[in-house]
């Protein structure tokens, strides 16, 4: 499909860019934009919808807490759910852009939970209905909600890989030695995708001919060391991920997570990648750690954002680069960080 433009930006080189910059002059259009979020209470206003929606985005990613249900009850988890699907800024922005997404423990239905949640099922028919996935759709089929859509916008083209952290996750190890709330498992023990995801997400990136491959994850995949829930409590799934990432030879991959009630850019190099590979996380929407003091993540690009923020991605074929950007209440960019993919 031809995608319009939406807005034009003006290109501004700031200490956390890539080496390689677009000369300061040259204004570029967004042929693509990507808005999303995560951690949002529908018993809180949220003050970000008018921001998003005067962003103007292709698509709105949720990215997981959608709602705070905690929930086996599924009349209860249905109600919170209308009640945001018909707060006025949101049933705008559903009737002028794409809905993609993936849950994480507060709208599962179970804190930190995973495999072993008995009403995942039901909680998944409920959240596809929110969604608004057909009745008749593959999706209703699957276990777990991973999915996957293509955008073509004139000759390119961008995959989003919506991933699903929770139904398949198998168990945590509590940290009974320091304050931390979780440690890793031992390497090799316990999955974050199961089987049939890692299956279908190792398909995924080798079949991709797209410009760029855009991976949601409820949960962190770069930074490790805040001992909360992360990909990093599966060390071995980390390093999966990495090594499927770089033998796909897949285009612009990208990651996009929620959870953390912060927002703040990490970044580092994999081996056998020509670009580096970054995680975007863009928490929360109605509630922020607003008593963050830091916490440690060498992985991490630029200062961490502790208001409420949404993120947004920007993209430019023909310069092979994407502007990252926290934005916060009246459309205030908190954070940015610009890459170019070669």
């Amino acid at each position: 499909m031809k995608i319009i433009s939406f807005f034009i930006c003006t290109l501004l080189l700031v200490s956390c860019s890539s080496n390689k910059k677009v000369p300061d002059n040259e204004i570029l259009k967004s042929d693509f934009v990507l808005a999303f979020g995560s951690c949002n209470r529908v018993d809180l206003p949220n003050l970000l919808w008018d921001d998003v929606l005067n962003t103007k985005p292709n698509v709105w990613v949720w990215g997981g807490d959608n709602i705070y249900a905690d929930t086996d009850d599924m009349v209860a988890l249905r109600a919170m759910y209308n009640v945001q699907k018909e707060q006025p800024e949101y049933k705008k922005l559903t009737e002028s852009t794409e809905i993609l997404g993936t849950w994480d423990d507060h709208d599962y239905g179970l804190n930190d939970g995973g495999v072993e949640f008995e009403a995942k099922d039901a909680s998944q028919h409920e959240f596809l209905n929110f969604m608004n996935v057909p009745n008749d759709s593959p999706l209703r089929k699957r276990q777990g909600v991973y999915n996957s859509k293509e955008y073509e916008i004139d000759d390119h083209s961008i995959n989003m890989i919506v991933l699903d952290t929770r139904y398949f996750r198998t168990k945590l190890t509590p940290d009974t030695e320091t304050s931390k709330r979780l440690k890793p498992n031992e390497y090799g023990i316990g999955t974050m995708l199961g089987d049939a995801q890692w299956r279908w997400l190792e398909n995924e990136l080798n079949s991709s001919k797209s410009d760029f491959n855009i991976i949601v994850s409820s949960v962190q995949y770069l930074s490790d060391e805040h001992g909360f829930e992360a990909w990093g409590n599966f060390p071995h799934e980390v390093d999966r991920l990495a090594k499927m990432i770089s033998a796909s030879k897949a285009q612009g991959v990208i990651i996009l997570s929620g959870d953390r009630h912060i927002s703040e850019f990490s970044k580092t190099e994999i081996e056998g990648m020509t670009y580096p590979l970054i995680d975007f996380t863009s928490s929360g929407l109605t509630h922020a750690y607003r008593n963050f003091t830091g916490e440690p993540n060498k992985f991490r690009v630029g200062e961490v954002v502790f208001t409420e923020s949404f993120g947004i991605l920007e993209f430019n074929f023909g310069a092979k680069k994407v502007d990252f950007k926290i934005v916060g209440d009246n459309g205030i960019v908190l954070e940015k960080l610009e890459q170019v993919y070669e």
